[in-house]
């Protein structure tokens, strides 16, 4: 192959893929916003880690439109060789057509990072996922007459993962998903979360924050004080040591320990349960 014949196939068969991706793109960009509110959506509520599953749903169509594109130009390339491309080209000096290939090569590059980037984050998010829904499953059993447990509370501080309301109190559930290679222990100290074998510790101060906020809210709601008691949750590691009294550090096998985590001060009157559920049922609804 000369340098003539490359350069044109691949000048073809890159302009009608940047063609390609821009249309596919376009497309899911479309179908998300029309597809995005399902149908009765005031009846729908979040599912456990329903932000999770959305964000994966984008990863997967980015992906395969990575893909896609690959395979189209691909294809192109050989058709325009077969079909001699390279006449476009004849008679260029021959620095235009290194010139060419440069940049054809940093498209190239470029390309294959954005789906190598693509990949990790789905990785990633997949995992996420897996943890919210271990502990949304585990939360599902707690569920008991006048408890209900919401998934992906919005609040001005950030997303709580999940919600319990219950007469006996309320909790607000927030899930740190970590990699761990075998059973490892995780500890509770003061204002962080540490890590076995991990010199980086986690701050709890951005959890800490949406509990927070989730009890301001309902106490404007309610008219009166109300106690939200902050979890966290961990799945895959062994807890360990607690010495923060305001947070509940449990795994997915003893997330039920904290339906005992209460006292008389954080009952709730059943008006006041009634009410909390209509407010999260109509901030969960999927519109």
């Amino acid at each position: 192959m000369d340098l003539e014949a490359i350069s044109g196939a691949a000048t073809v068969a890159l302009a009608s893929t940047i063609i390609f991706l821009l249309i596919a793109k376009t497309w899911s960009a479309v179908s998300r916003t029309i597809g995005s509110t399902p149908s009765f959506s005031d009846r729908i509520m979040h599912e456990a880690a329903q932000r999770f599953r959305d964000e994966l749903d984008r990863l997967a169509q980015s992906k395969a439109i990575y893909l896609s594109g690959a395979l189209v130009f691909a294809v192109l390339f050989v058709a325009a060789y077969v079909l001699q491309a390279q006449h476009l080209f004849t008679g260029y000096p021959s620095w235009q057509l290194y010139g060419q290939l440069g940049f054809l090569t940093l498209v190239g590059v470029y390309a294959a990072y954005r789906l190598v980037k693509t990949a990790l984050a789905q990785h990633q998010v997949r995992f996420q996922h897996d943890a919210d829904v271990a502990i949304g499953h585990q939360l599902q059993q707690l569920s008991a007459s006048g408890t209900r447990v919401f998934h992906d509370v919005a609040t001005s501080a950030g997303v709580v993962d999940h919600v319990i309301i219950g007469q006996k109190g309320l909790y607000a559930i927030n899930v740190v998903a970590r990699r761990c290679s075998r059973p490892t222990h995780v500890r509770l100290r003061e204002n962080h979360i540490e890590f076995a074998n991990d010199m980086v510790d986690l701050p709890i101060v951005g959890l800490s924050a949406k509990a927070a906020r989730l009890q301001k809210e309902f106490r404007q709601l309610l008219g009166h004080k109300v106690r939200v008691r902050s979890v966290i949750a961990i799945p895959g590691w062994e807890i360990g040591e607690q010495s923060n009294d305001q947070h509940l550090l449990v795994n997915e096998r003893t997330i039920a320990m904290l339906s005992g985590w209460n006292d008389n001060t954080d009952h709730l009157m059943n008006e006041d349960v009634n009410l909390l559920h209509q407010e999260l049922t109509a901030r969960c609804a999927r519109t």
